[in-house]
């Protein structure tokens, strides 16, 4: 063995080895569908239905899937943007899902959000200063003096110019104004950020810049991350463990190089085989999906891939399948396994 791998076993047990800073319970958040003369509840768009998973102090966990998989609701749940319609949400063992008041606006300075897209989650009427020093001014007692040099030293570790303090946001290219939404997001000093599709709103050039920010800044503050994404070249870059979701759902979990090298569901597989291969000399086994993702308001019966899956039996459209570990740190809900 290599002295780079056992660097790599020595940092991935320390990881394990570390405490659990978030814990995900059982979540489902549902969207009431209104309809009828009274606007009664007709029915429930089942957004996020009935996950579990958790995430240790240091770590990334990525979060992956289809557009109108639940990976951005399962984020604003977590941060208590959107109401958790049951399930716990435990942050450092506390469960966080109905909190209240003052007692939710303490958990805002340990949870942070990195939103998708830097052009409408910044403020046009405030200058880059005013936008990164209002979380500070919202929960600390401080001076004018001490505030500008705090956020001066928040907008030169991102990778900002002095004179961004005084511009507006509209004056920035988009890379730069995901920047200043990571200073936002690192004004408080959070034990968890949470990065909703952080560059997919980015050009190709600028993304790599963005990522290696945040890996570097990872190791400065001691952040945890969830890195939600579609693109799975970038969460394979980012993360330390990945998660899968599909129609709500998470179908599988697992660490990044055995979800790579190894998928165990037909959906992660199909995922896999989409990644653009860098030799063109090779080729590629695609796995061409059949069919269009059900509707979240009427979901299959059983596992909610089975319409589209190769491999189902009669029992996947009978039960729905328990995410268990069928493998040293991967699991995976499937009738297969």
């Amino acid at each position: 063995m290599s002295t780079m791998d056992l660097k790599n076993e020595s940092f991935n047990l320390e990881k394990n080895e570390k405490e659990t800073l978030l814990e995900i319970k059982n979540l489902k958040t549902y969207y009431p569908v209104k309809g009828g003369f009274f606007q009664r509840t007709i029915g429930n768009v089942k957004a996020v239905d009935d996950i579990s998973f958790s995430i240790k102090k240091g770590e990334t966990l990525g979060l992956v899937g289809e557009s109108g998989c639940g990976k951005s609701t399962t984020g604003r749940t977590i941060i208590r943007l959107l109401k958790a319609t049951a399930g716990e949400i435990l942050f450092e063992g506390k469960d966080i899902s109905k909190l209240s008041g003052k007692s939710l606006q303490a958990i805002r300075q340990d949870i942070q959000m990195v939103f998708q897209d830097p052009y409408a989650s910044l403020n046009p009427i405030q200058m880059v200063g005013d936008i990164v020093a209002e979380p500070i001014k919202n929960f600390k007692s401080i001076g004018k003096k001490e505030l500008k040099t705090e956020v001066m030293d928040l907008l030169q570790k991102v990778g900002l110019p002095e004179d961004a303090y005084y511009k507006y946001a509209h004056e920035f290219s988009g890379g730069q104004r995901q920047r200043i939404g990571i200073a936002r997001a690192l004004a408080l000093r959070p034990k968890l950020i949470i990065a909703d599709e952080p560059v997919s709103a980015l050009d190709v050039s600028v993304q790599s810049q963005v990522l290696n920010l945040l890996k570097e800044l990872q190791k400065e503050f001691d952040l945890t991350f969830l890195f939600i994404a579609h693109d799975l070249s970038v969460v394979k870059h980012m993360s330390d463990r990945i998660g899968v979701m599909y129609l709500g759902s998470m179908v599988e979990i697992s660490g990044r190089k055995s979800l790579y090298d190894e998928p165990l569901h037909p959906y992660t597989k199909a995922l896999v085989s989409a990644i653009p291969m860098p030799d063109p000399r090779r080729k590629a086994n695609r796995i061409v999906l059949k069919g269009d993702v059900p509707s979240p308001l009427n979901p299959p019966t059983g596992c909610p891939f089975h319409p589209r899956c190769a491999v189902a039996m009669d029992e996947c459209s009978k039960t729905k399948p328990i995410l268990k570990e069928v493998k040293p740190g991967h699991q995976v809900a499937c009738h297969l396994y």
